[in-house]
């Protein structure tokens, strides 16, 4: 998928990236405002985790077979025309039964969301863990990157100056937070990316997640 000015996820597993984002005041009363265009990562709530069961349909806790966790998160980030993100995680997962060596393949996704609601690109994967015989745990290890042009990224330099700009005591603005601008927070919006990953999760696994 290829989407002109927007944001592009392409996946060799799974990708993530890092940003801070901060502000102060400064000796002259501006606001020192610190902000990565790279794409934010995290993991979305109920999703970071796994758990099968056998028989399927099952949901004592007698009958878990498999649970696996994404954990071990390391992105970086590389600046220019495009932000290119990369990251690499691990799959870690405990069986019940370990009398035999097995496969375990798990469906993951990544998703690209734009201003915190609207999904921008979504790829959907597979990490295989593999069991040796007598042994409850494995671990796999995944990689992928996404793409999302700067500019669109970037905020715009009336929304920078507005939120930089000197401000000295009695002014009439003084002790406004420039953040709170409706406008600012528009720019914000429009310039924050997410790069998501979390296990693809059927309504009732997700739910499982939700409420155990």
């Amino acid at each position: 998928m290829t989407i002109a000015r927007t944001a592009l996820v392409s996946l060799a597993l799974v990708a993530l990236a890092g940003c801070s984002r901060s502000g102060e005041i400064d000796a002259t009363g501006g606001v020192i405002a610190v902000r990565s265009a790279c794409p934010t990562a995290a993991v979305p709530a109920y999703t970071g985790d796994i758990t099968l069961f056998n028989p399927a349909s099952s949901r004592d806790a007698s009958a878990i077979d498999v649970v696996a966790s994404i954990t071990n998160v390391r992105a970086t980030c590389s600046e220019g025309a495009q932000l290119y993100t990369e990251a690499t995680f691990d799959v870690q997962a405990r069986r019940s039964d370990a009398s035999a060596a097995r496969e375990v393949t798990l469906p993951y996704f990544a998703t690209v969301v734009r201003g915190g609601s609207s999904v921008i690109a979504k790829r959907v994967a597979q990490v295989t863990l593999r069991f040796a015989p007598g042994e409850y745990r494995a671990t796999a290890s995944a990689k992928a990157g996404s793409y999302v042009d700067k500019d669109v990224a970037t905020l715009p330099p009336e929304i920078q100056k507005r939120i930089s700009q000197k401000r000295k005591a009695g002014d009439e603005d003084a002790a406004l937070d420039p953040f709170s601008d409706p406008d600012v927070k528009a720019a914000l919006q429009r310039t924050s990316f997410e790069l998501l990953v979390g296990f693809n999760l059927t309504q009732d696994q997700l739910r499982y997640n939700a409420t155990r």
